[in-house]
């Protein structure tokens, strides 16, 4: 009888595909979790003095979020493609997705806490300048696309693994 460790990292890929899943979800909520709190930390401080300036800070504030849930996307297509119906996937395969996964997670984390830098500082431009929302918007949108690049390079890759 087989125990888990050699049924999941034996002969087939599971267990990779599984720990691959696990620190790309992690890396990418704790990116998201670090960019939300340094821009929700300088919307509070603005929010004090100027409570009327909730609805675009929020915008700005809510931004290095995303990140967590692009690799929860990520994760969750990876699991479908391995772990859906009865195809088992090969050891290959699986480490192919592990070493992909943990890429993108390192992807969303970083770029999740340069997003917070980036928002924080357009908090501060709103907050001096109302007007300038639409510029402001502009800088953690341009982060933003290295996130949403990272997701979509991966959904190819993921689907490309047998």
């Amino acid at each position: 009888m087989n125990n888990i460790w050699t049924d999941l990292f034996g002969q087939s890929g599971q267990g990779f595909v599984i720990l691959g899943m696990a620190v790309n979800v992690m890396l990418g909520g704790i990116g998201s979790a670090r960019g939300l709190r340094i821009a929700a930390t300088q919307t509070a401080g603005i929010m004090s003095e100027k409570p009327e300036l909730f609805g675009k800070l929020f915008v700005l504030m809510v931004l290095p979020g995303t990140q967590g849930f692009y690799s929860f996307i990520a994760s969750f297509l990876a699991g479908l493609q391995s772990f859906l119906g009865n195809k088992e996937i090969s050891f290959v395969g699986g480490v192919s997705l592990m070493f992909l996964l943990c890429a993108m997670g390192v992807v969303e984390l970083i770029s999740a806490i340069e997003q917070g830098r980036t928002s924080a500082a357009a908090i501060n431009m709103v907050a001096k300048q109302e007007r300038t929302f639409g510029q402001a918007i502009i800088m953690p949108a341009l982060v933003e696309t290295y996130a949403v690049l990272g997701l979509l390079i991966s959904i190819i890759l993921i689907l490309s693994i047998k």
